[in-house]
């Protein structure tokens, strides 16, 4: 069986893995059962076409697994390290018809995971050593596929922000519309919220900060400000007598732009592009046929 963690649960793996082979194989591999003896069996080996933090393991060794469970899958390279263009990352070896069946739902999977990790390593590693903040996502991501993309946003060193709707309090703009204006969208969430969920308010100048503060909001989103307007935010927060509003910048965010959002001191900077933008990892999967 592959090892599975916590952190990439057996019902959620299982549930992508579903949908893939309803798409791929809901009427078999023609290709494979014309073309390859059904004793055949054979080995692979994928590799990393270019730099990239390697994620998936277990989900690609779980796809081969659903497909035939006599496959064996070797990790060569493990979560989270770097490989390097030509890098071997996972051997698979068994039935020649299994392998080829499972190999496009197995690579589309892990070339995603795996885009993912090297886009959140980048934007981790562009935070300047010392400062205090970090890198997050946002739940700007593929429908289907959240539980794969966090797990490879972790994987990549960076962190989840809420992962649905009921993990939190997020007043955004159009929150504060169906509100009445943001004062009273926090003041409701004060009322009505559980007392275990914490109250994040959505900001786009310092005027709203100030509210935002006045209001008892636990979480001030600056979205899309300038990085001085951001420099200025975390002054006035900083001048607070007792528990202090965490500062996460949002909005527009690039990976040149992260060293100087952060050196301005603000807690978090989430980057939807993580996972709504992350172009895939290129994997190959070079086949032998054994006794050939």
């Amino acid at each position: 069986m592959s090892k599975l963690t916590p952190e990439l649960p057996p019902d959620a793996i299982d549930r992508v893995i579903d949908v893939a082979m309803a798409e791929d194989l809901v009427s078999g591999d023609l290709t494979s059962v014309v073309c390859v003896e059904p004793d055949a069996t054979a080995r692979a080996i994928a590799n990393a076409r270019h730099s990239m933090i390697v994620c998936g393991g277990p989900v690609f060794t779980r796809v081969f697994e659903r497909i035939d469970s006599t496959v064996q899958v070797e990790t060569i390279t493990p979560e989270g390290q770097r490989a390097t263009a030509g890098g071997e990352l996972w051997r698979v070896s068994g039935r020649a018809r299994s392998i080829l069946a499972a190999e496009r739902i197995a690579l589309n999977l892990v070339q995603r995971m795996s885009g993912v990790a090297t886009m959140a390593r980048d934007y981790v590693d562009a935070v300047p050593k010392g400062a205090r903040t970090r890198i997050a996502d946002t739940r700007k991501t593929t429908p289907g596929l959240r539980a794969l993309e966090r797990y490879a946003v972790r994987t990549g060193g960076a962190h989840n922000h809420r992962d649905n709707l009921g993990s939190a309090v997020m007043i955004k703009d159009n929150h504060i519309v169906a509100s009445g204006g943001l004062r009273e969208a926090i003041e409701r969430a004060h009322k009505h919220a559980p007392h275990t969920s914490r109250i994040e308010a959505e900001v786009t100048n310092l005027d709203e900060l100030d509210i935002a503060i006045e209001a008892g909001a636990d979480i001030i989103m600056l979205d899309n400000m300038s990085t001085s307007d951001m420099g200025e935010a975390v002054e006035r927060v900083g001048m607070i007598v007792g528990p202090k509003p965490i500062l996460e910048a949002s909005g527009g965010i690039t990976l040149a732009r992260i060293p100087e959002i952060a050196t301005v001191g603000v807690d978090v900077i989430s980057v939807g592009a993580l996972t709504h933008s992350a172009p895939a990892a290129d994997i190959g999967l070079d086949f032998a046929l054994n006794g050939a």
